[in-house]
């Protein structure tokens, strides 16, 4: 199976909603969130909206600072304790009332893209069960994710699982890449068997009487409604994957000024008028992907007292300040000290 480029990782992205569970987990540990989350470069509000994408390097920064203010080599088994269903949209609403446990585990790979774009993962049948384990290695991941993101993959997917199914139920083998940490007894305890760790892969296996036997829970219409509501998504993303596209071309190149857009095009490989009709299929245009970006990045960079107002200016691409500070007036109503004073008092 191909791996992701590592030049196409700036354009991958993360249900905003498996960032919430990691401020959920980050709380537990009594350590406030928001400064977390600013420092990751998101927006403290934005995590709670739950059909909202982050970035998957974003993502990838929250989980460092979430390992490191917790200091828990076990933190990937603390955040699978706080996921649910809804966590991950209407792939985990579907899950949970598929027929089989095996079922519900084919729906994760069919839709696993509304999780994260990037994500490769696969189901193959064993000699005595079914495992699903990430085709892309650790070492091989061009994200650099640490090994706390694989941790939580088999955690997730064995306490979705016992949401399903129910808590009796374990796993007839699990395996992680990574050594045993000195919380391997935390492991032990989470799925209810030894863990094999310096493993070949990250997965996790259930026999096949597990795998196969009807589930109490099974319900054909709630997976029929869900099914459809991550059909209409991916669908919706597929169009919006030109904004996507071109939000990141900007933010590249904003500090050199605003990009031309027969420079996307062409960086695009489409004509100027395919661009713009790409954009305008969407329901966007260019400069109102323009305006968004600036005001994303704006809000960002006030939320940091490191960068002065001058230079917030400048990384947007203004050449004037007081253009700068009237643009963002004209977005949000406030002045960007205005802005900066409210947020950082919170």
């Amino acid at each position: 199976m191909d791996k992701v480029s590592t030049t196409s990782t700036e354009t991958h992205s993360t249900l905003v909603s498996l960032a919430a569970t990691l401020v959920s987990a980050i709380e537990s540990y009594g350590i406030d969130y928001r400064p977390v989350l600013v420092e990751a470069g998101l927006d403290p509000d934005a995590v709670y909206k739950p059909s909202e994408r982050i970035s998957s390097l974003q993502f990838k920064k929250l989980w460092e600072i979430a390992l490191r203010e917790s200091g828990d080599p076990c933190f990937g088994l603390t955040c699978a304790a706080y996921i649910q269903p809804s966590s991950l949209h209407g792939l985990g609403l579907s899950w949970i009332a598929s027929h089989t446990l095996k079922e519900g585990l084919e729906r994760v790979i069919r839709f696993q893209k509304i999780l994260a774009t990037e994500s490769m993962l696969a189901l193959r049948e064993t000699d005595d069960g079914y495992c699903i384990y990430d085709t892309i290695s650790q070492k091989d991941d061009p994200f650099g994710f640490p090994s706390a993101v694989y941790d939580s993959f088999v955690a997730i997917v064995f306490r979705t699982c016992t949401i399903m199914v129910g808590p009796d139920i374990r796993p007839s083998r699990v395996c992680v890449e990574h050594a045993a940490p000195a919380c391997a007894d935390r492991f032990t305890e989470f799925f209810g068997i030894p863990v094999e760790f310096s493993a070949a892969e990250n997965s996790i296996e259930f026999s096949r009487s597990v795998a196969e036997q009807a589930s109490a829970s099974a319900n054909p219409e709630l997976t029929r409604i869900n099914d459809q509501v991550v059909i209409d998504y991916l669908n919706q993303f597929d169009r919006d994957d030109i904004v996507t596209s071109t939000r990141t071309y900007i933010i590249d190149h904003l500090p050199s000024g605003v990009p031309r857009q027969t420079d996307i095009a062409r960086d695009l490989n489409m004509s100027l008028r395919s661009f713009q009709r790409k954009l305008s299929e969407a329901g966007t245009s260019y400069s109102d992907v323009l305006q968004q970006v600036r005001l994303d990045m704006a809000r960002h960079y006030l939320l940091s007292p490191n960068y002065q107002v001058l230079q917030v200016a400048y990384v947007l691409g203004f050449s004037d300040p007081s253009n700068f500070s009237r643009a963002f007036r004209r977005w949000t109503g406030l002045t960007p000290n205005q802005y900066r004073q409210e947020n950082l008092d919170k």
